[in-house]
Formats: structure tokens, C-alpha cells, sequence
């Protein structure tokens, strides 16, 4: 499910040259040289989420509202999730925010609820249309290549529902979106073609080698030091013209 879901190698296969550093999607504001403290709580939210360590998650979850998210930042991020992780993983850990929002309006914490998607989603061909122009956007180039010729429906399935449904919500910024995808591929073995795809994706949509440089050192400061071996692998890979 993750193979296909993650944008796709293919895209890479036919598009590496046409990368673009400086695209800027809709809603993605220009990157900084360094991860903001929300961003940087996003990461390990989407690892331990990923992973299925709810405790681990839920310590992230309340350093994630502490250091500023919203509870609709922490939802939309594992609503997100299920498309890379699988529904069961995305429910829990939607069910381990429910116990951590809970548990902080007990201590008399009321956190923010954040805002909901700005504008309705598209249904039908305008859905797949919009959901096709995301991924070009995020991919820098249409997405094709021998996978999605042996399995079409499945890119009609990225079209439609993870960059249309997901990508269409403007409820979660663009790089935030990368940021929580690349934390949630980096937590999973096996899924390295992923998650070099995204690395390319995430300098796409605006943000930088070194603020991925630092998203696997935060990985690694929060314990998953395979997660931020995999990112840093997959960075140094994109860096190095050899292996592009």
C-alpha cells in the first residue's frame, strides 16, 4: 500500500530533472534555514503514530500542543497518516489525541481547536482534476512510469483521494504535510524508494536540505534513531548527482 501511496519512483524515473527547489504551492510559505518549533514537533508525532507506539506518541502528542499545535494541526496530520501507515494505525493514534486532549482539559489546559478546511472539497472530475494538478505540483512534473502503466487505477486513486480529498484541505500548510509524510516513512523498514521520493518532494514544496537535515536530527533526539538514519540516507542520496 505504502509503495503506491508515496507519490511514486516512477515519477522519478522520468521527471528527476524537471525538480524544482523553489516551487511554492498555494498554501506553503517560503522555508527558513531551520524547522520551526512546530514543525518539529510534527515529525515525531507522524513516527511514533506510524510505528503504533502510543506511548511515545502521546508524550509527542502534548510536546506537540505545548510547543503551539493546534488540535486540528495534530488531527489533520494523522487524519493524513492512514494513506502511508493504514487505517488501524491512523485510527489509534486519532483515538490516543482523543485520551491526550482529554487528559490536558482535566489539568486545566484548553488547547486551541484550530480552524477546519477554508474552502468545500471538489467531487467527481473537478476532484481528479484538482487532486492531478497537486501531485504535479508536489511531484514537479506529471507523475508516470511502468508501475502506474501496470496499475492505473492506483494513480486514479492518488489523484482522487490522497491530493484531491487530503491535499485539497488547506486546514494544514503544504510542508507540513511533507514533514509528517516524511516522518511517518522514515518510521516504517522497507520503504526507503518512498520516502527518497518525498525528501524530493519536500525541497518541491519549499523546504530545505538542511531543515531535512535537521528533521532526522529530531528524530534521532526524540529516540528513533533508525528513522533518522533512513532520512539522512535518503537526503545524502538526493545531495549526491551520481545516485539522482
Amino acid at each position: 500500500m505504502a509503495a503506491a501511496l508515496a507519490c511514486g519512483s516512477a515519477a522519478a524515473q522520468s521527471h528527476d530533472a524537471k525538480e524544482s527547489g523553489n516551487m511554492t504551492a498555494p498554501n506553503t510559505t517560503p522555508a527558513a534555514d531551520t524547522l520551526g518549533a512546530q514543525q518539529q514537533a510534527i515529525l515525531p508525532i507522524a513516527a511514533f503514530a506510524a510505528a503504533g507506539d502510543m506511548d511515545k506518541l502521546s508524550s509527542a502528542l502534548n510536546q506537540g500542543l505545548d510547543a503551539g499545535l493546534s488540535i486540528s494541526d495534530a488531527r489533520e496530520v494523522l487524519v493524513q497518516l492512514y494513506a502511508y501507515a493504514g487505517f488501524p494505525r491512523s485510527l489509534n493514534a486519532l483515538a490516543e489525541l482523543m485520551k491526550v486532549v482529554d487528559a490536558r482539559k482535566q489539568r486545566g489546559i484548553h488547547d486551541a481547536s484550530g480552524r477546519e478546511p477554508g474552502h468545500a472539497i471538489p467531487t467527481g472530475d473537478a476532484l481528479l482534476a484538482a487532486g492531478r494538478a497537486n501531485q504535479t505540483r508536489l511531484a514537479g512534473a506529471p507523475v508516470q512510469g511502468p508501475l502506474f502503466d501496470f496499475a492505473p487505477v492506483i494513480n486514479r486513486f492518488l489523484q482522487t483521494h490522497l491530493f484531491g480529498d487530503i491535499f485539497e484541505r488547506d486546514n494544514l500548510d503544504w510542508q507540513s504535510r511533507e514533514l509528517a509524510t516524511v516522518g511517518a516513512l522514515a518510521a516504517l523498514p522497507g520503504l526507503e524508494s518512498q520516502l527518497a521520493s518525498h525528501i524530493r518532494i519536500s525541497v518541491n514544496v519549499g523546504l530545505t536540505p538542511t531543515q531535512l537535515q535537521q528533521a532526522a536530527d529530531v528524530l534521532s533526539a526524540h529516540g528513533d534513531a533508525d528513522a533518522a538514519r533512513r532520512v539522512r540516507e535518503a537526503l545524502d542520496k538526493y545531495q549526491t548527482p551520481a545516485t539522482r
